[in-house]
Parts: structure tokens; sequence; C-alpha cells
């Protein structure tokens, strides 16, 4: 199959030989525009010219190595084009962008029609590479972004010695509150902390998905011996917990979370006085 793909493309492969200077420039022409300024010429003539040479010799191979080395390298280079923020059109067109230049070399030359429809089809099959990885790593820095994400909406902070806060906004699923329990359990071996207050004043809506995933993780501080204080539990949610039937159990719960730091002081031995 391999040894075929060659015959039919090889032609192709003396006609960029001996014109390779005008293809590859005119190449460069038609990316740099398209990127406009996104990348330097300089570094973008760099690639290409790369890419041509494995291309040229991809188009003589017969036993696939040589394209399996074009494709992994046009594979890269779509990673990096993902990771960059390009947009899909921008960055497929650096392979279908070869297409025009070669015609245009051959309309000049007046030959080499014959071998140029095994070669589209060849540079339409990088193309399908391109569009791949690039979808693929694109998926992959929306995953990395939302790890990220989840990371900083759920610190835990410091709020007295041996008492941790976990300040939640937002909507509160299975993700994270894997991560609230990850980076609670984390802070609790690193201080010691006998108290944590989770305070919910910044979730939206509290049902029984919810509740079960903060009992969860009240269980779990538990089992690392701290004792965990759910506060911010407004008025609304207070009826929407009751009417569901949600059992808190011995779990502490404070209206706010100043009430809440003020118990675990308390629990804690400090003396608080009421301001003048």
């Amino acid at each position: 199959m391999a040894t075929e793909a060659a015959g039919a493309t090889a032609p192709m492969a003396k006609l960029l030989r001996a014109d390779a200077g005008r293809v590859l420039d005119r190449w460069v022409e038609l990316v740099a525009g398209n990127v406009r300024g996104r990348i330097t010429e300089r570094e973008l003539r760099a690639e290409l010219a790369e890419l041509f040479d494995l291309l040229v010799r991809a188009l003589d191979d017969a036993d696939g190595a040589e394209r399996g080395e074009l494709r992994a390298a046009l594979a890269e280079i779509s990673r990096g084009r993902a990771r960059q923020g390009f947009s899909p059109t921008e960055t497929a067109v650096g392979v279908f962008a070869l297409k025009q230049a070669v015609l245009e070399a051959i309309e000049a030359d007046g030959a080499g029609y014959a071998g140029f429809v095994p070669f589209s089809a060849f540079v339409d099959d990088l193309g399908l590479v391109t569009f791949e990885t690039y979808a693929a790593e694109r998926e992959q820095v929306i995953v990395d972004q939302a790890e990220q994400l989840l990371e900083l909406s759920t610190p835990v902070v410091k709020l007295w010695d041996g008492i941790l806060g976990v300040p939640l906004v937002g909507t509160l699923d299975s993700a994270r509150t894997q991560v609230v329990m990850e980076s609670l359990l984390q802070m609790l071996v690193d201080t010691g902390s006998e108290f944590a207050v989770i305070d919910i004043t910044g979730v939206p809506a509290v049902d029984t998905e919810v509740a079960q995933h903060l009992l969860k993780t009240v269980m779990a501080a538990r089992l690392m011996g701290t004792d965990c204080v759910i506060s911010g539990i407004r008025p609304q949610i207070a009826q929407t917990i009751v009417g569901l039937g949600i059992e808190f159990g011995d779990i502490v719960t404070k209206a706010t979370l100043a009430d809440a730091l003020a118990y675990t002081l308390r629990r804690r031995g400090v003396r608080i006085e009421d301001g003048d």
C-alpha cells in the first residue's frame, strides 16, 4: 500500500525538489497572511521549511517511515497552535495552503497536472491529522483549565490558629466536591487544625445532592480528627432543606460565617468580648 502511494506521488516529489524555493516562498506567504503576525515570519519559514523537506521525502517514501515522521512533526505543530490559541482555520490553512502554492507552480510551468490529484489527496490526509490533533489538544486544554478553575474556586484559608475556612461560591457538584475534600484534607494534614468552617453563603441552592456532598466532606474531615461547622445557611435554603427532609444530624450549623467563627473560637477556649 505504501509503495503504491509513493509511486503515485513520486512525480510530484521530483517537481517540488526542482521548484522548492518558489513553492516554499509562496507557502510561507499564504500562511503568514492568515495568521496575521501571531507568529514571526522567520519562525514560520523555519517551521514550514522543515515540513516541506519532510513532505518531499514522504512523497518518495516506499515503506511509510518518512510519512510517519511527517505526521509526527505536523501533529506537534498542531498541538502548539492549539495551546497558543490559534483557531482551527488558522491551524488547518498551514497545510491546505500548500496545495494552492503547488498548483500555482504547476500552472506556471504548464506541466505536472497528472501528479496533482494523488498529491492533493495526500495533503487532505495531512489536513485530517492536523484537525484531529488540534481538536484533541484543545479538549485537553479545556480540561486543564477547568481543573485550574476548580482549584481557584475552592480555596481553603486559615481563619485562626487551629481553624480553617472553606468559602464556597457557585454550584457544588461531584467534581468540585472532590476538589474541596482533597484541598481541605491536605490543609488538615499541613496545619493539624481542629476545626473547619464550610461557608455556603455563595452557594445559590442546596438540594439533596449538594447536601450529600457536604456531608461527605464533613465525614472525611472527621476521620482526620477535625470538627466541621457549616455556615451561611440563609432562610430560603433552610426552608428548602426542611422541605426535602435533609438531616444534618449532629453537624453544627450557623447562619453566618461570623457566627461560625465565634463558635469555633469559643470551642478553642478563646474569650470573645462584644465591642462598645
